[in-house]
């Protein structure tokens, strides 16, 4: 018999706590979560960078926790996810401390490096969530991305130049923004972001920044699937 999955819903997966070595000689708390069943090969890697650690955000802010604990089943990828220098969760304090989204490179590209070492390259992308966007849009250059998801950006950090360099790369490049945002509501998000020329934006009706309620919850978790592997869409709402 089937159940319906909730907030609390946990799926099986492999999930190996580890840290994070940066080339700046900091250890940083780390979690993967990827398919339990061998006869099924990933579809695809997601290194998820989280929300601004001064406001709360971390690795296990909901929506990442969410996707760790249901993606590797409902749709066969691995998940990374970590805590930038200075942030603390549940899972323990990393290294370092709070760099406003400078010295954070050293963090994306450790974890873009193990993601790539361990699970391959052939479907790596990288979530931002908030703070995590701008990380992503600063320092997630390496070749080896497929290209970045963009949940609730605030152009916090990024410049114009950052929009720029993504237009000349050409990879795509995917803003979910909700209705409500409290930083970029979607029209004020396709005027910002239009220097990156082949932006995507995904408006999503009645959401706010924070993705609160499942409902909110299921659409980003089958947007972001529907990008990497759609043939993993729609995901189920039972298990």
């Amino acid at each position: 018999m089937t159940e319906l999955i909730r907030a609390s819903t946990v799926l099986p997966a492999i999930r190996e706590q580890f840290k994070l070595l940066t080339s700046d000689g900091l250890h940083l708390v780390a979690e993967t979560a990827r398919p339990i069943r061998d006869s099924k090969a990933s579809t695809g890697t997601l290194v998820m960078l989280h929300p601004l650690p001064t406001a709360g955000g971390m690795m296990d802010s909901h929506i990442f926790r969410k996707a760790a604990a249901r993606l590797p089943e409902l749709a066969n990828l691995n998940i990374l996810r970590f805590n930038s220098r200075g942030t603390q969760s549940e899972a323990g304090l990393s290294d370092g401390h709070f760099e406003n989204g400078d010295g954070e490179s050293h963090d994306v590209q450790s974890a873009i490096d193990y993601a790539a070492t361990n699970f391959g390259v052939e479907n790596l992308w990288v979530v931002g969530w908030s703070f995590g966007t701008d990380l992503a849009l600063r320092h997630a250059r390496d070749p080896r991305v497929k290209g970045l998801i963009l949940l609730s950006p605030p152009l916090r950090t990024a410049k114009v130049s950052d929009l720029e360099w993504w237009a000349t790369d050409g990879r795509r490049v995917i803003a979910i923004v909700p209705e409500f945002d409290d930083y970029l509501k979607p029209k004020e998000a396709i005027v910002a972001f239009k220097p990156l020329t082949q932006i995507e934006i995904i408006p999503v009706d009645g959401a706010k920044h924070l993705w609160v309620g499942e409902p909110y919850v299921y659409r980003v978790l089958n947007e972001i699937t529907k990008i990497v592997d759609p043939a993993n869409t729609p995901l189920p709402t039972e298990y």
